[in-house]
Formats: structure tokens, sequence, C-alpha cells
């Protein structure tokens, strides 16, 4: 038996990238996936189909996860359809380039710089959790995984709206994992470093690949499938027993 079969598994902004790699990765396993996705329907069809050859179930639902009525109508569709929701990751975010050359100094970054991508992290986040904590709760088990960054470790750029926003995100799911942990619902973050190719980092220039790589033990960057591996493991009952973890997924980069 896979490892995820009969379990039904929600991805937010799951078509392309990071998120497309995850949904893939649990289909593998047999999980029932929704690729979640914002505008892009083609290539979040694109990943469904692929999500079926790998051997599981899956469908795209479109919603913008920043939407309180748009999430809970996306929440609402996957119990009516699946029955359940046993876990998510919250892996959409606003659209940011990493690119050292057009961020924004400390004294130019506006609040409503921060506030834009606090929206993207913290709040679209909140919100489905929100919408599916009353589930898990209920079936006491669940895992929510939160897609973030080893910026807030070593901002090797300061990236300063963005990491600022997967900071909170992290605090926010230290205070969730002690409050849903008698539940039996874990909550855990994955923290990759650059991750290539993707469209965030579609900008990242050479020179800035090269210095990450040479200051990094294993000598590369992750590619989109290097996350899904960690992340798959923190849903697993493989670590039944770990709640309120950030997970470095770096190559080494980070050590704590």
């Amino acid at each position: 038996m896979r490892k995820f079969e009969k379990k039904v598994v929600l991805v937010t902004g799951a078509s392309r990238g990071i998120g497309a790699s995850i949904a893939k990765a649990f289909a593998q396993e047999g999980a029932t996936v929704i690729v979640n996705y914002k505008q892009n329907h083609k290539a979040a069809e694109s990943i469904v189909s692929s999500c079926v050859e790998l051997g599981g179930d899956a469908w795209a639902i479109q919603a913008d996860v920043t939407s309180e009525v748009a999430v809970c109508d996306m929440v609402k569709e996957v119990t009516l359809e699946a029955g359940t929701i046993d876990i998510v990751v919250n892996n959409a975010f606003r659209p940011y380039v990493f690119n050292p050359e057009k961020r924004k100094f400390a004294w130019q970054v506006s609040w409503e710089d921060y506030q834009d991508q606090l929206e993207g992290a913290l709040r679209s986040a909140y919100l489905v959790n929100n919408a599916v904590i009353p589930i898990m709760k209920k079936q006491c088990e669940g895992s929510i995984i939160h897609i973030v960054t080893n910026l807030i470790e070593r901002p090797l750029v300061a990236y300063h709206e963005y990491t600022t926003a997967k900071s909170a995100l992290v605090g926010y799911s230290r205070n969730l994992a002690t409050e849903l942990g008698p539940f039996g619902v874990r909550v855990n973050c994955v923290a990759p470093g650059l991750v290539y190719p993707t469209s965030s980092s579609s900008e990242t220039k050479e020179d800035l690949k090269e210095l990450i790589i040479s200051q990094t033990p294993l000598r590369r960057i992750a590619s989109p499938d290097d996350i899904a591996g960690p992340v798959l493991f923190l849903a697993s009952d493989w670590s039944g027993f770990v709640t309120g973890q950030t997970l470095f997924v770096d190559g080494g980069l980070v050590m704590r």
C-alpha cells in the first residue's frame, strides 16, 4: 500500500513550481490531491493529468486563497466530493522575484509592500487553516505544512517584505501547533533555500547562484522536486511526533 492512499491533500498554489512538484509527489503515493490555483487553469489541469498518470486521484479548484469566501467555497466543495481533508500544504504566496538588483532597500519598502506579502503568506494560510481546522479536530488527526524560506534564518539577500511575511508565518505555525496538538493535528514548516527553476528565481543572476552553491555543503541549488520529499515526510506518520518545527531544505546552507 502506498503511503498516502485514502488521504485527501489540499495543496495551494499548486499549478506550477514547488506546489506542482508537491502535488505530484503526493499523487505518486496514492493520495487524492486538490490542485488549488488562482489564474492558470490550463497549467492546473496539466498538473491534474500528471497526478492521475502517477497513480493518484486529483482535480483542480480555482480559488484566491486571500479571499475568505473563495476559501470557504473551496473547502466546502472538497468535503462534499471527498468527505474530508487530511493534509494541507500552504504553498501559495504573492508573486516575488529574487533579484538583488530589483529589491527595495529597507528605507524604500513601504508598509503597503509588507502588507501585500503578509496577505499572500500569512492571511492565505490563516484563512485556509481556519476552514479546515474544524474538520481535522473532528477526526482527531491532520497535518498542516507551511512553505517558508531559509532567509528567515540566513538573509543572504535582504528581501525585506518577503522574509518578514514568512517569519510571521513561522510564528503563527508554532502557536497553531501548540493549540492543535491536543487534537492530534500537527503543524510544521518547510524552509527551502533558493529553488530553481521557478517563476520567482527566473531572474536570479548566475553570480548569485554560484555564490550560494559555493557556500552550500551539498554544492548545488535545490530543484522543486527536492522540496517535495521533506513535505511528504512531515505529512506522514513517520513524523507523527513532530510538530511546531521548521525543516530547512537548502543543502546545509542553514544548520541548526
